[in-house]
């Protein structure tokens, strides 16, 4: 059996990426995002999952690149060798104010993956047994060959998976949950419909997370500090694309939500 769930990050970042989100939702295949609690549109992404319960809200933690928080993880490397950040309290913090705002998170992620570092992910493997918050995204993509992607990218996620061994082993220390493949890191922003539907082509048997980022692109998120503006329309795109139904339906993998992986995980 192959499974995927196809999960959106920044859910509450700007309007336009909440209305882009919503619409790969409804008109396209994806059935997850996770949620920046201090995002400057996380009233209208709270209201949003209100109106349409069957997608699956998580938790995207933030700790860089947002007006509270270090500009870059080079910089949250110096905060946290000066003990200049709580991170527990931090994270905390933000699952909290999901939940206050009426939404029951099913995952958990970080933004620009910041749970690779090992301060970081204890504390999440730790917040995720507190609040039963099990699934946790595990950022290493399975082989694949993808056109446009940057050598430095291939690199850098070479390099991560050095990091897999220890990663695995906080996450099972705290009864955390994983898919057992990741994909999406790498194409972020350099696919189409086609070549969305060649990766589903290739994926691997057992459960996978396609990690991605649709949004329209308004001035509002042109004025947003992010390098993904254009490049999320176009994610948008592949996301409502025929190409990737037809890959879908002619493979038989399965579009599942984290909720749907609960109960699958949990059936005798």
């Amino acid at each position: 059996m192959k499974l995927l769930v196809i999960n959106a990050d920044d859910f509450g970042f700007t309007g336009d990426v909440n209305a882009g989100i919503l619409d790969a939702h409804c008109r396209g295949v994806l059935t997850a995002t996770t949620l920046m609690a201090y995002g400057a549109a996380f009233d209208d992404a709270v209201q949003l999952a209100a109106r349409h319960p069957a997608l699956d809200v998580g938790v995207h933690l933030t700790l860089v690149g947002a007006p509270r928080y270090p500009d870059s993880v080079t910089d949250l490397l110096i905060a946290l060798a000066r003990k200049q950040m709580r991170i527990y309290d931090e994270l905390r913090a933000q699952i909290e104010r999901v939940i206050a705002a009426g939404i029951q998170p099913s995952h958990l992620d970080t933004h620009k993956h910041t749970h690779l570092l090992p301060p970081v992910l204890t504390e999440v493997a730790r917040l995720s047994r507190e609040f039963g918050i099990r699934w946790v995204r595990r950022p290493f993509d399975f082989p694949l060959r993808a056109r446009g992607v940057p050598f430095s990218r291939r690199a850098l996620n070479c390099w991560m998976g050095f990091l897999r061994g220890r990663f695995h082993r906080v996450l099972e220390a705290q009864g955390c949950r994983t898919t057992d493949h990741f994909a999406g890191f790498q194409v972020t922003g350099h696919y189409d419909g086609a070549e969305l539907a060649s990766l589903i082509r290739s994926l691997p048997d057992g459960s996978t997370e396609f990690m991605c980022h649709p949004g329209f692109c308004t001035n509002e998120l042109r004025g947003a500090r992010t390098r993904l503006r254009e490049s999320r329309r176009r994610e948008l795109d592949a996301l409502t694309s025929d190409e990737v139904r037809t890959a879908l339906r002619e493979t038989g993998v399965r579009v599942v939500s984290y909720r749907d992986l609960d109960c699958i995980v949990s059936a005798p």
